[in-house]
């Protein structure tokens, strides 16, 4: 099925417009847009897969931002093509976004070998947005042979990038002897550069940093790892070091079986949709009145919530000893 082949065809000469579109009609959530979509994305997926995937996540106040643009600068000049995905926090409140990073990169916003697109994370878990996928892929097939991924910030629920990306990146600031307290062990394995950013505030705190920084990485590094994790030091605001990050994209290239990775990204993605599917079903087809009704036991205390969810799932409403995924193992 071949929906919208005028849209398709301008993604493919590298329309922004026609990549801006595409994104939007993926993130939706109308159903006939997903249809759309998806048949989009099987049209233009033979000509994605050709650019380097990074991914930046940072600790508050690391410069995320002017870090993207000075690299995003210096690799368009180059004569790369550049797509920022940057995903910004939804409010648990009103799912609004502010969608500040267009101004927040006001020189590489402008310039005409990138593409910036923020989009709201809408409270999905990973540091990214739902279809941030999806847009990789959009920006692929439009010729953009560099993918910047900007997470909404550090912490537990930010680690997703690392499966969707080729190399993981790591911003943290020169005093990274406190800020290494704060960042979960989860992301520091996950690293495959750490950056002391703003170097130029406090060059000597920075090499300490780098210092720290290389000892933790070659202790949460296995043995036989075919890269092993560099820790390096960069200003934003002055350019330097920002070329040696580069560099250290470079080399995880040559070092790991970039393929491979994608390979298994691709099949972790297929499993968490396939899991998503499954419990849609799941709700689409189970007695809501029945689901109240046990609900109800469990918050008065008469059923714990695992009794409550195996009488549901039973096929004869009763407490059976349960299903095979809610028992210690397979039977």
């Amino acid at each position: 099925m071949s929906v919208s082949p005028p849209l398709a065809a301008a993604l493919l000469t590298g329309n922004r417009r026609a990549l801006a579109r595409a994104i939007t009609l993926t993130e939706s959530t109308r159903p006939d847009h997903e249809v759309q979509a998806q048949a989009l994305l099987a049209e233009v997926l033979p000509h994605a897969g050709r650019s380097v995937r990074v991914g930046l996540t940072g600790v508050p106040g690391v410069g995320k931002s002017t870090f993207i643009e000075a690299l995003g600068l210096l690799l368009a000049d180059a004569g790369h093509r550049v797509a920022v995905l940057a995903v910004d926090p939804s409010s648990a409140r009103t799912g609004g976004s502010i969608m500040g990073d267009k101004t927040r990169m006001p020189r590489l916003t402008v310039h005409a070998g990138a593409f910036i697109r923020p989009s709201p994370s809408g409270g999905t878990l990973g540091g990214v947005a739902r279809r941030t996928r999806e847009a990789i892929t959009l920006c692929e097939a439009a010729g953009y042979d560099v993918i910047l991924v900007e997470t909404v910030g550090v912490g537990q629920s930010e680690t997703q990038v690392a499966a969707m990306t080729d190399l993981f990146v790591l911003l943290t600031l020169p005093n990274a002897g406190d800020e290494l307290q704060g960042i979960k062990r989860g992301i520091m394995e996950l690293a495959d550069l750490c950056v002391v950013n703003k170097a130029d505030t406090d060059p000597r705190a920075a090499a300490r940093a780098q210092t720290e920084l290389t000892a933790a990485l070659r202790l949460l590094t296995p043995h036989g790892a075919p890269w092993r994790p560099r820790a390096l030091r960069s200003s934003a605001l002055t350019g330097a070091g920002i070329p040696q990050v580069w560099e250290g994209v470079e080399a995880y290239r040559q070092a790991v079986d970039v393929a491979a990775k994608r390979r298994a990204q691709t099949a972790v993605w297929f499993d968490d949709l396939l899991r998503e599917a499954a419990w849609q079903a799941f709700q689409a087809g189970v007695d809501a009145e029945r689901l109240r009704a046990l609900r109800a036991e469990v918050l008065a205390g008469t059923l714990t919530p695992v009794q409550g969810v195996r009488a549901l799932l039973s096929p004869s409403g009763g407490q059976q000893e349960g299903p095979p995924y809610l028992g210690d193992g397979p039977t």
